[in-house]
């Protein structure tokens, strides 16, 4: 846990709390200034934007999960929207930072929110359950 607190600007990790209070924020009329800004809720863990961010997490987690595979459980289009709901397994055999898997089933979900202009993603917003992640990983107590 103090490898990935490092990672952060502010030195610890984001808690379920941090997410309302952005949300509340947004939902402010404190926030009514803010147009077009992009808000990381991230829990302040540095990943690259645009495809870098993707490719570089694929890489960290092929590292860790060599057989992960992704399947899409549902699929929702309207207008210039699509939303997946996935599922992703493996087992874990490789390496998470300092950790050395032991072959642990690994089965998390994630979704996301992709804006399409001209054909092609425009926008794409994620969240995955890195709780179930993180305990399965062995890196959080379950």
């Amino acid at each position: 846990m103090n490898a990935i607190k490092a990672l952060t600007p502010l030195g610890r990790t984001g808690m379920p709390e941090d997410i309302g209070l952005i949300a509340a924020f947004l939902a402010s009329d404190e926030a009514r200034w803010l147009t077009g800004e992009i808000i990381f809720g991230s829990g302040g863990l540095r990943r690259p934007q645009g495809l870098a961010g993707p490719l570089a997490a694929s890489k960290l987690m092929r590292a860790a999960i060599p057989d992960l595979r992704c399947e899409i459980e549902q699929m929702i289009v309207t207008g210039d929207r699509v939303v997946t709901h996935l599922r992703f397994h493996g087992h874990f055999t490789g390496h998470f930072g300092q950790i050395q898997g032991q072959g642990q089933t690994i089965n998390f979900i994630a979704t996301d929110i992709y804006r399409i202009s001209d054909g092609r993603v425009a926008e794409n917003w994620h969240i995955e359950d890195n709780l179930t992640l993180q305990q399965q990983l062995g890196r959080i107590a379950e």
